[in-house]
């Protein structure tokens, strides 16, 4: 939810972070360039992941939630948006769409859900927290409030050339989340979950590892009027990969690592992930407080990013109720405080 407010809001903690929308931030110190002894010591990342995170701007968390949990949410988008995984032809029946954007999200795979019981167990799961932890190097994180993608073959009502192509700004195959040309760039961290396995024909995120590795050298040698989050490449020279990923695996990324998602080719596949991330908590920012703990209570959708649109046929708040959180996940909501101070109710 952005915010007009003037000044910027300090994320409690003893690392300065600064945000103004909760989404992206300002600090002293960049992600990639925390010592490896940090200020708290790691939990889940071993040294070796860590120096990986820090040299190529990601890193892959190993059975961050059980294969049941992944399969459950799996299930769960098929069932959502009412289609039958067994019938192909379900998932390219025709619909009215809202808009342009609401056509480009469901050419994507964008599965509108975002406060279902399940999408709560996995965000309040210790062993996804204590990730981003390690990753920010810092305990009070709130966690992003977003959807799941069940992306079939991209064809029919699910062709990517369906699209208008642009010759700058937003690519889905490969781009930025933040403005690379800024003096000072701002944090964003960002993160997937893997609800079944990955295969080579299904596409999915990719990234340029080694573009984030020497990006400060390759900027230097760009235009001053570059395009700030569309990378300009030599693919030989700077390899766009895909990370492998088995079912209950988290992906963690650095909004600094150029990144995009390849189309789904097989015949009869489909990409399932659940968009997870976590953020130095901004207590003190309290409409945005309060919008989250609103959109959690009520199911409502939420008002962080202008993308979420809500489901067009039966929304969520008319199919289930408010998600059971544990203290770990009132803490990341914010509806607990991470200081000592009285919880907010």
């Amino acid at each position: 939810m952005p915010t007009s407010d003037p000044y910027l809001y300090r994320a409690p903690t003893r690392r300065p972070y600064f945000s103004a929308d909760g989404e992206t931030y300002l600090a002293q110190t960049q992600l990639r360039e925390i010592e490896i002894e940090k200020s708290r010591p790691l939990r889940v990342l071993s040294e070796q992941d860590f120096a990986f995170w820090q040299t190529y701007g990601y890193v892959v968390v190993r059975n961050a939630v059980s294969p049941g949990a992944a399969k459950s949410l799996y299930e769960f988008a098929w069932e959502f948006q009412g289609l039958d995984p067994d019938r192909p032809e379900t998932w390219y029946e025709e619909r009215e769409f809202r808009s342009d954007l609401d056509r480009d999200l469901h050419v994507y795979g964008f599965v509108e859900a975002y406060h279902h019981q399940l999408m709560w167990d996995t965000r309040q799961t210790q062993r996804v927290y204590d990730a981003f932890a390690d990753v920010w190097d810092c305990d009070e994180l709130w966690v992003t409030l977003d959807r799941l993608n069940l992306n079939p073959p991209n064809r029919g009502s699910r062709s990517r050339s369906l699209i208008e192509p642009t010759a700058e700004g937003f690519d889905i195959e490969l781009h930025w989340d933040v403005d690379t040309t800024l003096g000072v760039l701002p944090q964003r961290v960002q993160g997937i979950l893997a609800l079944n396995d990955t295969q080579p024909e299904l596409g999915g995120f990719q990234c340029a590892p080694e573009l984030f590795r020497r990006f400060d050298e390759w900027r230097i040698a760009q235009p001053a009027d570059r395009d700030p989050i569309r990378p300009a490449i030599d693919r030989a020279e700077f390899p766009v990969v895909r990370p492998d990923l088995q079912a209950g695996d988290l992906l963690i990324f650095n909004g600094l690592l150029a990144h995009g998602v390849a189309p789904n080719v097989s015949e009869h596949g489909v990409r399932a992930v659940q968009y997870l991330s976590m953020m130095p908590a901004l207590e003190e920012h309290e409409e945005l407080r309060r919008s989250r703990v609103e959109s959690w209570r009520t199911l409502s959708t939420p008002d962080w990013n202008g993308t979420l649109l809500g489901d067009a046929v039966r929304h969520e708040s008319l199919r289930y109720g408010t998600a059971t959180l544990d203290d770990l996940g009132r803490k990341l909501l914010g509806l607990d405080s991470w200081s000592e101070r009285e919880s907010t109710k």
